[in-house]
């Protein structure tokens, strides 16, 4: 039987889709971060199924324990308190283990935080990187900003709301001033989007926010003959390891949204390129 996760709402209950209720209803054993929470979102719909804890704590000896169920021909499915396992939530040691040992595996679509927020800031959604959660020790958090500071994506973390004020500072001392927006309350009543720089941002901040954040922040401006020069660059290390031409040109034009024919003509002038 198949591994099945499953994503829950993470705001109002009401999101969830009439195929994640049935492979619940389905489900052997669900497994979840907190069986209290959980209880109450299966209750509403009607679902009487064992729970079972997975969280970060008992991740490792609990997937081993789903592991042997999943052996045993039961349907596990998998669900976090709010969102899709597996994106800032347990899962991944699960699934990563389950795909190891050969065991069927489907991930239904569903709700998760960073897709909305990504549109509602009105900030460029392609390309764009998820990060996720920084680090809490301010050396690492500061390393891990300035390996992103010169990616021209849009980035997208999570943040908590204790740690926003300062996780804003150190965006601001390695990023710069440059435009964000920070969603907050996904899917509820007080949903909302404060847009405007890093700084703007965080004065609001200062005030006290509650509830879930995503934080949505500007990619780095790149002076169009840098970014030329980069391309150049990558297209002809790539072309000089063997790669095709015709796999550079879609490559580069689909992670940098750069149109084919250029990248390719410039390539076909140099020596050696065929």
């Amino acid at each position: 039987m198949p591994l099945i996760v499953i994503p829950t709402p993470v705001g109002n209950m009401d999101d969830i889709t009439l195929r994640a209720l049935e492979e619940l209803g389905k489900a052997d054993v669900v497994a979840c971060e907190d069986t209290r929470h959980s209880g109450l979102l299966l209750k509403r719909h009607g679902i009487d199924a064992r729970l079972l804890s997975y969280h970060k704590h008992n991740e490792a000896g609990r997937s081993e324990e789903l592991l042997d169920l999943l052996a045993r021909d039961k349907r596990v499915a998998l669900i976090s308190d709010a969102g899709t396992p597996g994106i800032s939530d347990p899962g991944y040691e699960i699934v990563r283990k389950a795909v190891d040992e050969g065991f069927e595996i489907d991930v239904l679509p569903g709700a998760t935080a960073f897709v909305p927020a990504l549109i509602l800031s009105g900030l460029p959604p392609h390309p764009f990187l998820f990060f996720g959660f920084l680090s809490d020790r301010e050396g690492d958090r500061i390393r891990e900003l300035t390996g992103l500071k010169d990616i021209p994506w849009t980035l997208v973390f999570y943040v908590s709301p204790h740690k926003v004020v300062r996780h804003l500072e150190s965006m601001i001392s390695v990023f710069g001033d440059r435009k964000s927006a920070l969603v907050r309350e996904i899917s509820k009543i007080h949903q909302e989007a404060l847009r405007g720089s890093l700084t703007a941002v965080l004065r609001k901040a200062e005030s006290g926010l509650k509830g879930e954040m995503v934080l949505v922040v500007e990619g780095a401006s790149v002076d169009s003959g840098d970014e030329e020069a980069r391309w150049k660059e990558r297209a002809l290390d790539m072309a000089q390891k063997g790669m095709s031409l015709k796999d550079v040109t879609s490559i580069l034009s689909e992670e940098l949204g750069i149109p084919k024919n250029p990248i390719k003509k410039w390539l076909l002038g140099q020596k050696g390129i065929k």
